[in-house]
């Protein structure tokens, strides 16, 4: 599944919640899945990290679906096949 896809799919099955939430609601929860994730990563659990970075993922999605930003066209605006900072790939 490409990044523009998963976006699609959590705006799909979530936007509604996650518009009432609105943006901090959302940076919230966000938040809230990394820690979790730094959880997983102390306890070396690899079946946890896995979930927790799909988790992250999903909230990254309903964060930019509600500030309407396209994260396969930011990350491709970023990072153009080459780093941002040496310009070097």
């Amino acid at each position: 599944m490409k990044i523009k896809e998963f976006q699609r799919l959590m705006y799909e099955l979530y936007f509604e919640n996650d518009s009432r939430r609105g943006v901090l609601g959302n940076f919230a929860w966000l938040v809230s899945e990394v820690g979790e994730l730094a959880r997983a990563i102390r306890e070396g659990d690899k079946g946890k990290i896995e979930e927790e970075i799909a988790d992250v993922l999903a909230w990254l999605a309903s964060l930019a679906n509600v500030l309407e930003v396209d994260m396969e066209e930011a990350a491709t605006r970023k990072y153009p096949g080459k780093c941002p900072r040496c310009l070097q790939n």
